[in-house]
């Protein structure tokens, strides 16, 4: 009795790693939404894996294909960085998000004059064409 016990707790410790595991998979396309004072802004964050690495690029209204650094995911967190670009000012700007499932939520930083200014995302995975 003891050893089908431990079997079945072992089974479902498993199961229960493997769900999280795909609940963080951050691959995808991701429709992101978020507001920067009164204004209301969207971008789209595609998420890559080769091997074991992950790379992406983010796309907004006005700027096209911004290659993303430092991507990882740690712990159930992704968090990378990219160049925003407005007229002549570049901006970098670091992402931190937690994903559960087709959303995801986090906050994007930018410092400006040795001041950190946050802002909160919301994302929604596109649903792949079969």
């Amino acid at each position: 009795m003891k050893t089908i016990l431990s079997l079945a707790l072992v089974l479902g410790l498993c199961g229960i790693a493997r769900a999280a595991d795909e609940k963080a998979d951050p691959v995808g396309t991701w429709k992101c939404e978020y507001d920067i004072g009164d204004q209301h802004r969207t971008s789209t964050l595609t998420i890559t894996k080769d091997s074991d690495k992950l790379a992406g690029t983010m796309n907004w209204p006005d700027q096209k294909d911004a290659k993303l650094k430092d991507v990882k995911m740690t712990n159930g967190e992704l968090t990378f960085s990219a160049v925003r670009v407005l007229g002549e000012n570049k901006i970098p700007v670091d992402y931190k998000f937690t994903i559960d499932g087709d959303k995801l939520k986090g906050k994007g930083a930018v410092e400006n004059g040795g001041r950190t200014t946050e802002f909160d995302i919301t994302g929604k995975r596109e649903k792949k064409d079969k």
